[in-house]
C-alpha cells in the first residue's frame, strides 16, 4: 500500500475531512483539501517533513505512513525475499499452513527483529484474550516503537534519567 492509501486509511479512521487533516499540517483553508487529495491519490509524494507533520496529525508513526510498496502481490513477495536476505526468513510447511519464520542465527539483526516480533505476538496475544482493547492494540501498532515497553528503545528520557540517577547514588539510598 502507497504512502497515499496509508494517509486516506488513516484518516478515514480517524474520522478527519481532507480539508480538516490539510489544515492541521499547515495548509491553507482554501487549498487544504486539494493539496491533501494530491497526496492521498498519489499525484505527489509527501517529503520527509510533511509525512512527519501528517504522521503527528493522525497519530501514527511516520513510518506507518511510508512503508514498502506492497500493493501488488509481486511487490509483496519481492519484500518477503528482501526480509530473507536481510533477516534470515524461512518458509515451511507445518499441518497444511505456510509458516514464515526468522532464523534468530542468521545475524544480530535478525535476532533483533525476532524480538520486535515476539512483542508484536504479545500485544495480539492480550487482543486475543481481551485484556487489551482493539483501539490500546491498533495505538500500539500505528505508533510502533512508542508503546512497546519490551524492548530497550521504548524507555523514556525521564525513566533513563531516573535508572541513572539511581545507580550513581544507590550506595547512599536506604535500604
Amino acid at each position: 500500500m502507497a504512502i497515499g492509501e496509508r494517509i486516506h486509511f488513516f484518516r478515514i479512521m480517524r474520522g478527519m475531512t481532507q480539508k480538516y487533516l490539510g489544515m492541521l499540517v499547515g495548509f491553507p483553508e482554501r487549498s487544504a483539501d486539494v493539496r491533501l487529495a494530491q497526496y492521498e491519490t498519489g499525484s505527489r509524494k509527501p517529503k520527509a517533513d510533511l509525512t512527519a507533520a501528517l504522521a503527528q496529525a493522525l497519530d501514527v508513526a511516520p513510518q506507518a505512513l511510508d512503508i514498502p510498496d506492497i500493493d501488488s502481490y509481486i511487490g509483496l513477495m519481492h519484500t518477503l525475499f528482501t526480509l530473507e536476505d536481510i533477516y534470515g526468513l524461512t518458509i515451511s510447511e507445518s499441518d497444511g499452513e505456510i509458516r514464515l519464520k526468522v532464523n534468530k542465527d542468521k545475524n544480530k539483526d535478525a535476532a533483533e527483529l525476532l524480538k520486535m516480533l515476539s512483542a508484536w505476538k504479545e500485544q495480539a496475544d492480550k487482543l486475543s484474550a481481551e485484556e487489551i482493547s482493539r483501539e490500546d492494540y491498533d495505538q500500539w501498532r500505528y505508533n510502533y516503537p512508542k508503546f512497546d515497553t519490551t524492548q530497550h528503545w521504548a524507555k523514556s528520557p525521564s525513566d533513563e534519567l531516573s535508572d541513572a540517577l539511581v545507580e550513581a547514588f544507590k550506595d547512599k539510598l536506604p535500604d
